[in-house]
């Protein structure tokens, strides 16, 4: 086990314990020398982790501490990567940016085996099929499921008609050739699924939703177990 990965794991340690435990418990734990855990410890505080306490008092993780990115294990580092180049390649333009940009700052801070490991990793992403896609429409709706608002959108269906429905997007799906809105449709009075490449024209709407979005995604979850039975 290497040091970073050492590290990584007295964290996760630290975490499962709400009060003070021992330096000699996690020694033990970690299947170190006490001298050691309390190298290790001063590494994490140096690095900013909020750990209390002292030796023969035990040690607590201050409520509310997230992991630095350079405390991430080799397969967070894979899985890591692996989704910013999924988005990277299968997002709109603004989303993967913004994935290159995160994986960028996660890089910056990493140490040098990890980052190592993030520019060397072997997992790839295939091409992905074109699709006829429309960014600022993909930026709109993610903005509104995120603020919770509703949209008011054109929308073909698949012989070409024409209606104009007002939508509660609570989800947004990405498939290799189409992104599919997830919404409460108050034309037909029930959850629908709209193709964003069949939208002509869509308005974020000023109207919030009348129910949180993760209320609606979850009676949407219900309703398709229940259909696929």
């Amino acid at each position: 086990m290497s040091r970073s990965q050492r590290l990584l794991q007295l964290m996760q340690i630290l975490r499962r314990h709400r009060y003070p435990v021992t330096g000699a418990a996690l020694a033990s734990e970690l299947g170190i020398s006490l001298r050691s855990l309390y190298r290790d410890i001063a590494t994490l505080q140096e690095q900013g982790a909020k750990i209390e306490g002292e030796a023969g008092l035990g040690y607590v993780l201050q409520p509310g501490f997230n992991l630095p990115p350079l405390m991430f294990s080799e397969e967070e580092i894979e899985a890591i990567v692996l989704g910013s180049r999924w988005v990277d390649e299968h997002g709109d333009t603004h989303l993967a940016a913004a994935a290159r940009d995160a994986l960028a700052k996660i890089a910056a801070v990493l140490p040098g085996d990890l980052r190592h490991d993030l520019d060397t990793t072997a997992l790839l992403i295939a091409p992905g099929q074109e699709t006829t896609k429309n960014d600022e429409h993909l930026r709109l709706i993610r903005r509104a499921i995120r603020t919770e608002h509703k949209l008011d959108i054109e929308y073909l269906d698949q012989h070409g008609n024409t209606s104009q429905r007002v939508i509660w997007p609570c989800a947004l799906g990405f498939f290799d050739r189409v992104r599919v809105i997830v919404a409460w449709c108050e034309l037909r009075q029930e959850f629908r699924h709209f193709r964003t490449d069949r939208i002509a024209q869509l308005c974020v709407m000023e109207q919030s939703l009348p129910r949180r979005r993760q209320a609606l995604l979850k009676e949407w979850r219900i309703l398709e177990g229940v259909k696929a039975q």
